[in-house]
């Protein structure tokens, strides 16, 4: 064996690979040299051509460099600016090969913590029955910095763009002219903004000197009710300018219902800020699920794909299985959404969160549908729930990518409930916990993972665990 063959990859060594699968980023996933490749820009099935970027121990991360071989089952992907823009990843996957991925990712995940008895296996991920035009909002990126696509000519005016990050790269902004996976209204939408402010010349943000002053904006298309918001983010206030803009959009949409402007000054690149101002509308949309209606205003967590979530949350409901005699628990309750929907099967729901925000919202959209045996508590989770002093038959936990504190796993797997069920939006973080509360009797007996995203490697799964007797 040559030492070339015989040496570990270092960085700048170009090689062979065909990738397997892909990683919880996206990544191409290979073995090759007693190494495992994870390889930005490859698609499983492929035998590409790649760049070793950096080494840690038995782990490579490489950039491919070509494709040599595309696997048959590769598809055309339906949107112009996949490559470039840094959403969709999985674009060119065909979808059942989508979801057999992060199917693997979970079980994976599961198998690493040693997470579920013998005979408990992973059900299939419940696939979505749109993968397109699916997301019920989407936010978009001013910059005074455009991507140059490959195809356009020398000297191509880069100076303002409205649309998507560039693939890896956080200072330059796609120009999306058509999105994938919002909505018709949606486009029409962002058509709009970016027309208006050419008109207008009203300049964009830059992301290295921190001036301009259109930032971001964010457009809500309610999946139930239709009803669509704007949320347009900018430095400074300035109505004079400001309010022409906005009159202008909404003329050339007119389906607008209502119009919001978040100021934010600070250098941080988010879409919230300092100062909410509506210009049109009540500055709230409304959303319906199980039965609920939530009004959702430009700052709130909502699901942003109305015809799964449904799907999650009759989910979770069943599982939890309510027949009107319990008390349940909600940690991490949000802005209120199983709690509300679980409260219609059960004798109480308590909901415990810590953002003050999202309990006003919670509290407001019980009171709105006339919940009266919810309630909700704000505070530090680990601390609320031990001032508690009647215990619930179930529980329900929706913890953030993180999982589960630390502190929590012990009171919580002590609270005598017959059932827990757990909504994951991270399974690593999930198999995780679950193997923590295996001591204190707690077991898995279905694990249903949930496609919220498609096009992507993310995955959402909901646990039903039993206590063992």
């Amino acid at each position: 064996m040559s030492d070339q063959a015989a040496r570990k990859p270092r960085p700048g060594d170009e090689e062979e690979l065909v990738i397997e699968r892909f990683d919880e980023s996206g990544r191409g996933v290979a073995h090759h040299k007693q190494c495992i490749w994870s390889v930005l820009r490859a698609r499983p099935g492929s035998t590409v051509r790649v760049k070793a970027l950096r080494r840690r121990r038995h782990e490579v991360e490489a950039v491919a460099l070509s494709t040599l071989a595309t696997d048959p089952r590769a598809v055309a992907p339906s949107c112009a600016h996949f490559g470039a823009c840094g959403g969709c990843t999985l674009q060119d996957l065909a979808y059942a090969q989508q979801l057999a991925g992060k199917h693997a990712l979970v079980v994976a995940s599961f198998q690493r913590h040693a997470a579920l008895d013998e005979g408990v296996d992973v059900l299939p991920v419940l696939g979505a029955t749109h993968t397109e035009r699916y997301r019920n909002k989407m936010e978009f990126t001013f910059g005074n910095r455009r991507w140059i696509a490959p195809h356009e000519p020398q000297g191509a005016a880069d100076g303002f763009a409205l649309g998507m990050h560039a693939a890896g790269l956080w200072q330059k902004v796609v120009a999306i002219e058509s999105c994938a996976i919002q909505t018709d209204v949606g486009n029409r939408v962002l058509a709009a903004a970016r027309a208006e402010a050419l008109a207008q010349n009203l300049e964009p943000w830059c992301v290295k000197r921190h001036e301009g002053l259109l930032r971001h904006m964010v457009v809500r298309v309610s999946g139930t009710t239709g009803e669509v918001l704007v949320n347009l983010v900018t430095s400074r206030a300035e109505p004079e300018r400001i309010g022409p803009y906005v009159a202008a959009v909404i003329a050339r949409v007119p389906e607008i219902g209502t119009f919001v402007q978040t100021v934010n000054s600070q250098a941080a690149t988010v879409s919230y800020g300092e100062a909410e101002l509506v210009h049109h509308g009540p500055g709230w949309i409304r959303e319906v699920l199980g039965g609920v209606e939530f009004r959702v205003s430009a700052q709130s967590f909502f699901q942003t794909n109305s015809a799964q979530a449904a799907r999650l949350f009759e989910l979770v409901a069943r599982e939890a299985a309510p027949t009107g005699a319990e008390r349940i628990w909600d940690l991490y309750s949000g802005t209120g959404t199983i709690s509300l929907i679980l409260a219609r099967h059960a004798r109480e729901v308590v909901g415990f969160e810590l953002v003050p925000a999202a309990v006003a919202d919670a509290r407001s959209n019980a009171e709105r549908n006339g919940l009266t045996n919810v309630r909700f508590v704000e505070g530090d989770v680990v601390e609320t729930t031990r001032r508690e002093t009647e215990f619930p038959e179930v529980v329900v936990v929706d913890p953030p990518r993180a999982g589960l504190h630390p502190k929590l796993v012990e009171p919580l797997a002590r609270v005598p409930a017959r059932r827990m069920v757990y909504v994951s939006c991270k399974h690593s973080s999930a198999a995780r916990d679950l193997a923590a509360l295996r001591p204190y009797g707690w077991r898995a007996v279905r694990v249903q993972p949930v496609d919220l995203f498609p096009h992507t490697p993310h995955v959402e799964c909901v646990i039903t665990l039993e206590r063992a007797p």
